[in-house]
């Protein structure tokens, strides 16, 4: 699957294995948003779900602004390679 290939190349990257490097944290933030925006398409009026899913994009976007200031190299190649949206900087 997706989840496996792309963690098993940013572990090789960053030689962790525990899976708390930024760039799995927003990869895993990722893949749940992807699974409950497609909830969300049948299920409508599941507002705790909807709760859930901003609370999720909130701390991906926090994560992914913290990467762009530390690193603004890596976290190109991140938004690239999940094809997300880059953030907008203040």
């Amino acid at each position: 699957m997706v989840k496996n290939s792309l963690s098993s190349v940013i572990s090789q990257k960053e030689n962790q294995e525990n899976g708390g490097s930024v760039e799995f944290q927003v990869f895993s933030f990722t893949t749940k948003l992807r699974r409950l925006n497609s909830h969300l398409e049948l299920h409508k009026k599941d507002f705790s779900s909807q709760r859930g899913l901003r609370k999720i994009l909130g701390k991906r976007q926090r994560l992914l602004a913290y990467l762009s200031k530390k690193n603004r190299g890596r976290y190109k190649e991140l938004i690239d390679e999940l094809d997300i949206r880059e953030i907008k900087t203040r």
